[in-house]
């Protein structure tokens, strides 16, 4: 069942002393630049698409031409398969995430760093 969900996150209570800091993280406003960006870049990518706007929304097939990787990143996500024991659902959605993430990052190809934080 919970490989029919996208992204799982864990949350770990926030220690007091974290609290009372000085924010140093990015602010909402940089995020959202960043998530305005990747939207637009999606909607780039798949003018010429009929019926997608983003990267969520590619089929399998698809995901073929949008979502190509390194072998070591191939490497990567093979070995995660094998050890995580997961499904033929979770690679395409594991593939579609790092694409993602690859966006916000602004980058025209998915890294292994891409396909472990989708991994996560």
């Amino acid at each position: 069942m919970l490989d029919r969900i996208d992204l799982h996150v864990e949350v770990q209570p926030v220690p007091f002393e974290k609290l009372a800091q000085t924010p140093l993280a990015e602010s909402s406003g940089e995020i959202r630049k960043r998530v305005i960006a990747a939207t637009q870049r999606q909607a780039q990518r798949f003018a010429a698409v009929p019926h997608i706007h983003h990267n969520a929304e590619i089929c399998t097939k698809q995901i073929r031409n949008y979502c190509a990787l390194s072998k070591t990143s191939l490497a990567l996500l093979k070995s995660a398969m094998d050890r995580l024991r997961l499904s033929a659902r979770a690679y395409d959605r594991i593939l579609k995430v790092a694409r993602t993430i690859a966006d916000l990052a602004a980058m025209d190809t998915i890294s292994d760093a891409h396909i472990a934080e989708a991994i996560q």
